[in-house]
């Protein structure tokens, strides 16, 4: 959102399924427990499997 807050689009976040092992917005993030779960965003692993399936591989369909 700015220089120094930002907004996670809950469109593209994979919560970085099929990148890594855990979200790497929480590991850099400079202040604790500032990044959470949104409740109106309820995704399973399998959705954020997918989405991240048709986010990086559409291009090749």
């Amino acid at each position: 959102m700015g220089s120094e807050i930002y907004e996670i689009d809950p469109d593209l976040c994979t919560e970085c399924i099929g990148h890594y092992d855990e979200p790497t917005c929480m590991k850099v993030c400079p202040i604790d427990n500032t990044i959470i779960h949104d409740p109106a965003h309820p995704e399973s692993n399998e959705a954020l499997w997918d989405k991240f399936v048709l986010l990086h591989h559409s291009d090749k369909l």
